[in-house]
């Protein structure tokens, strides 16, 4: 008996995935948990996988379509069996769990979701095809770029906007010619920094359709800036002892691994939430739920977006522990291989733009969390200490907080701690 294939809810925000590549072809065996596609979610790429044995059938959507949860994509049917008209749609399923309850683990819906009309049935691309993110295959898809001639410098030759853009700069790349004709060369045709002393012969803009990622953002923008009354509260902290004990355990640790400042905050920011539970909680509907437990949501800028992985627990790991999860978490979510429980249930998020030498900023609150602090980078500045004048290595510390929870007192009082902990590390064992 044949098998529908839906577009499964493989993250618990997710209401439409965009296919990024067939790894199955239409009449190919396949196995149950093969890998049948690769899915761009909300979130991340994550794999389509098989849920029967038999030869897959009905292939309804093609590379870089956009189908909604539940939707039917293919069929799984059994060696000779005859398929009939392509079938209609599921019922949409309740939203997944852990979404707003606080599970850690949200399983990957079961593929049902709303009806909706099948589109027509085409055989995809040859599952061969070059590594490549989403948006530089979206992007080259657009200006009619080969990818397989694109060289790729991502993880596993993977090719990335950034490819693109470096094409387009200066770098030419070459259309497939035909049989008995030279090779032509041409222009990635991408968006480049503009010259004023030249003038464009081109569109006046260029409009490039919103990834899945953007999509959520804008959705969690609307759903943070709007209803949450934000207020924010900046401190400078003094970051003299932290980045001394800092290089004192990175000469310790040697070849296993760096802590970097980012960790030392983390570490610290967690232990202060134990002291303050009241900063540790969600807002959600009819009551506040306070955390006896601490889930750090760490911002990693991503190539067309932005997204927080979780370093799970993080008042009771170590600062070696937390720099081995935390470089390890950014990198899979730079190559958008995170999976639902390693993005979802933190409790209080940091956001560090340090690296990219930005003084001081604000950050949005990641709802229903009721607080999130911005980092900026450490520098040297003039201080005066014991009546004479001496450089510093400081940091400006800046939390959004979310007034239906905290007041101006209790954010206070927990940025006082966490700068007590920065400057004295040893106060992290107390």
């Amino acid at each position: 008996m044949a098998t529908n294939v839906y577009m499964e809810a493989l993250s618990p925000t997710m209401e439409e995935g965009r296919v990024v590549k067939w790894h199955k072809r239409e009449g190919d065996a396949v196995k149950t948990g093969d890998t049948l596609a690769e899915v761009e979610t909300d979130k991340a790429v994550m794999d389509l996988v098989a849920r029967a044995d038999g030869v897959l059938r009905q292939v309804s959507a093609t590379e870089g379509q956009t189908i909604p949860v539940g939707n039917v994509v293919a069929v799984i049917a059994a060696p000779g069996e005859t398929v009939g008209a392509a079938p209609a749609a599921a019922p949409r399923p309740a939203a997944p769990p852990g979404a707003v309850s606080g599970q850690r683990g949200p399983a990957p819906g079961d593929g049902s979701g709303e009806r909706g009309a099948v589109p027509s049935v085409a055989t995809p691309a040859d599952a061969t095809r070059v590594k490549a993110s989403p948006l530089a295959r979206r992007i080259a898809k657009e200006a009619g770029v080969d990818l397989k001639l694109v060289t790729g410098t991502g993880p596993g030759g993977r090719v990335t906007k950034r490819d693109l853009e470096t094409a387009r700069r200066g770098v030419q790349v070459e259309a497939r010619p035909t049989a008995g004709q030279p090779t032509p060369q041409r222009e990635v045709p991408l968006p480049a920094p503009r010259s004023q002393e030249i003038v464009s012969e081109g569109p006046a803009y260029d409009d490039v359709p919103l990834t899945q990622i953007r999509k959520t953002i804008a959705k969690r923008l609307v759903t943070s800036l709007g209803p949450i009354p934000h207020f924010f509260l900046t401190t400078e902290v003094d970051m003299e002892r932290a980045a001394e004990a800092r290089d004192a355990l990175n000469k310790q640790l040697g070849d296993q691994g760096k802590v970097s400042f980012n960790d030392v905050i983390i570490k610290a920011t967690a232990l202060a939430l134990v002291k303050h539970r009241a900063c540790n909680a969600w807002f959600q509907e009819g009551h506040i739920r306070y955390w006896n437990e601490v889930h750090i949501g760490m911002a990693v800028a991503i190539e067309d977006g932005l997204i927080t992985p979780v370093i799970w627990n993080a008042d009771r790991k170590s600062l070696a522990l937390i720099g081995r999860e935390a470089k390890e978490l950014a990198e899979k979510a730079r190559s958008r291989r995170l999976q639902p429980a390693e993005y979802t249930g933190s409790t209080f998020s940091v956001s560090n733009l340090g690296m990219f030498e930005i003084d001081q900023f604000t950050a949005v609150i990641n709802p229903p969390e009721v607080g999130i602090l911005a980092i900026g980078s450490i520098v040297q500045r003039p201080v005066v200490m014991d009546g004479q004048l001496a450089p510093r290595r400081r940091v400006r510390i800046t939390m959004s907080c979310d007034h239906r929870v905290i007041d101006g007192a209790t954010g206070a009082a927990f940025l006082k701690t966490l700068k007590q902990m920065l400057e004295n590390p040893l106060a992290m064992l107390l």
